[in-house]
């Protein structure tokens, strides 16, 4: 695209952007009858050309005509809002005025992503006000504090902490142990929450985006959950078999990104304990559907004394998975499968999958990657038992019994 069309097509950009929220503000009826507001969309498409002008008069040397341009648009915004606060002191329109003259500038100068992706954001907020409000409406000073305790934990506590390792082998690392912390009272908090605006479901949904991260985690935390509040244990149980089926699916993401070669190999040996997984979730989804859930009475939205609890265990897992490694030699590849799958798949399947490249046959790193599988999923069935309530332990503990049973099949087909 030559230097005039870009130009051109910067103006344009902020035209249209001006135009889509004054559409808005004409559709949702903020700029007619006797208390209108600022404009519709004309009064934004001007706008949205004026700043767009301005932007491009300062591309080319002319700050000071782009400046009074924008300053007199800015008297206009002022002006109408003094106007319209006699009978109503909200400043949306205004503000999404001010907002279109910040985009058109951006417009003007080029900034043709950045300045449409602020306006269609605009127009969002402008558009979803209705469920904005509801949301806001159902959150309470539980859910408002506990959100503030987690910035402070994650913006605040997080970078003072130093790297490490400290100690021996694996050593001790601060703040990696801070970030576990963190995604353990972060699935706790995003439970609670999805619970309280979506109902029982909320935490099938939780476990379900929380598998993405560490299936692990999430069946600790609703465990735990689990043995504190029986009248959630089946959505939680329902969560924690969602985490682990889409397991499967992070696994073999990370293996097509790596080794495309290896994901057709390992699609063999993962598919049936996926689809083991997939039929335990279909079911307890049902069994969920076909319950009531009991309003959440959680009081301690972020858990945090057994978010430390928990990164306090996977570090004296961690130091026992090294020992076992150095025992056992990089002989045992599918031994040392198992112990690693004991607390970090991810990290198996980066090892397992880069292995191959140094001579480590396919065949034998989708078999211990599976082994990896089978034994974190036998490792989180004990968790469920020992640390969820009843109907959470049966329930958890037979679907990853199935998905480990059907992948343990694998290994003798």
């Amino acid at each position: 695209m030559s230097p005039e069309l870009e130009l051109f097509a910067g103006v344009l950009v902020a035209i249209l952007g001006g135009a889509a929220v004054g559409v808005e503000r004409q559709r949702s009826g903020h700029a007619t009858g006797p208390e209108a507001r600022l404009g519709g969309v004309r009064t934004f498409t001007l706008l949205g050309t004026l700043a767009g002008i301005a932007g491009y008069l300062t591309g080319q040397g002319y700050p000071l005509a782009a400046g009074l341009l924008v300053a007199g648009a800015l008297a206009l915004v002022v002006a109408g809002y003094v106007r319209a606060s006699k009978h109503d002191i909200d400043g949306t329109t205004e503000v999404a005025a001010l907002v279109v003259l910040g985009a058109g500038v951006l417009g003007g100068l080029g900034q043709l992503r950045l300045s449409a992706a602020l306006t269609t954001l605009t127009v969002l907020l402008l558009a979803e006000k209705p469920r904005l409000h509801g949301l806001v409406a159902r959150l309470d000073e539980t859910m408002l504090l506990a959100a503030a305790r987690f910035a402070v934990m994650s913006a605040v506590v997080l970078p003072l902490l130093p790297q490490g390792p400290f100690g021996p082998a694996p050593g001790f690392r601060p703040r990696e142990l801070w970030m576990l912390v963190l995604l353990f009272s972060g699935i706790s908090f995003v439970g609670f929450a999805a619970q309280r605006l979506a109902g029982g479901a909320g935490y099938a949904l939780t476990g379900l985006l929380g598998g993405l991260v560490s299936s692990t985690s999430v069946t600790l935390t609703f465990a735990r959950l689990s043995a504190a509040h029986a009248t959630q244990a089946g959505a939680l149980a329902t969560g924690a078999v969602a985490a682990s089926t889409i397991l499967f699916v992070r696994v073999a993401v990370v293996v097509a990104v790596l080794n495309g070669a290896l994901l057709r190999r390992l699609a063999w040996y993962l598919g049936p304990p996926f689809l083991a997984g997939v039929v335990a979730l279909a079911l307890a989804w049902r069994s969920l559907h076909g319950s009531a859930s009991a309003p959440s009475q959680l009081k301690n939205p972020l858990q945090f004394r057994a978010a430390l609890e928990m990164a306090a265990l996977f570090q004296v897992v961690l130091f026992a998975v090294h020992f076992v490694r150095v025992w056992m030699g990089e002989g045992g590849l599918l031994a040392g499968g198992f112990v690693l799958g004991l607390t970090d798949v991810d990290a198996l399947t980066l090892s397992m999958t880069r292995s191959v490249s140094s001579g480590t046959s396919i065949d034998g790193a989708c078999r211990a990657i599976l082994i990896g599988v089978i034994a974190n999923s036998l490792m989180k069935a004990g968790i469920a038992i020992v640390i969820g309530g009843r109907r959470f332990a049966w329930q958890t503990a037979a679907s990853l019994a199935a998905m480990a049973a059907a992948g343990a099949v694998m290994l003798f087909v």
